[in-house]
């Protein structure tokens, strides 16, 4: 008993009658998320690295426009956008996501090989919620960013 670790209670927003419904926490929260990347052997292995996390990955899009069509149908609460789909733009898609259902919208989350300082400006300017290097994508990372962007509920969750 002495060196085991205590279990952290899992916090989630109150009904709308309670008096202080503001505490959520992404942690151990299985996300549906929608990876959008043209590199299909990466969708794979996003895919199977996530949901060993404990994600619930949706599905997969390799076009711009399929993204969008499969947001429509799934309605993730998370999207991964690759920053450079082929010869689309994953900055342009971003905009287009988080604009699609104004606020109420899935976590646009950007992914790339390239390093975050080689898109600074551009990821700042876009309305994602945040960037991720494929090299470190975890569900650690993203249940981070979400954390970070939905202090007072899940995504999606009317505040």
């Amino acid at each position: 008993m002495g060196g085991a670790a205590r279990a952290q209670p899992f916090r989630m927003a109150a009904g709308s009658n309670a008096r202080n419904a503001t505490c959520w926490d992404a942690v151990g929260v299985a996300f549906s998320v929608l990876i959008v990347d043209d590199d299909r052997l990466f969708l794979e292995a996003a895919r199977v690295l996530l949901e060993q996390e404990g994600l619930r990955v949706i599905g997969g899009a390799a076009t711009s426009a399929e993204a969008v069509r499969r947001a429509g149908e799934l309605r993730p609460e998370v999207i991964l956008v690759d920053i450079m789909l082929g010869g689309e733009s994953g900055f342009d898609l971003a905009r287009r996501l988080a604009g699609q259902q104004g606020g109420g919208g899935p976590v646009v989350i950007l992914i790339s090989t390239h390093a975050e300082a080689d898109f600074a400006e551009l990821i700042a300017e876009s309305p994602a919620a945040g960037f991720v290097p494929k090299q470190k994508l975890s569900g650690r990372a993203i249940r981070q960013i979400v954390d970070d962007r939905t202090p007072g509920g899940p995504p999606g969750a009317s505040r």
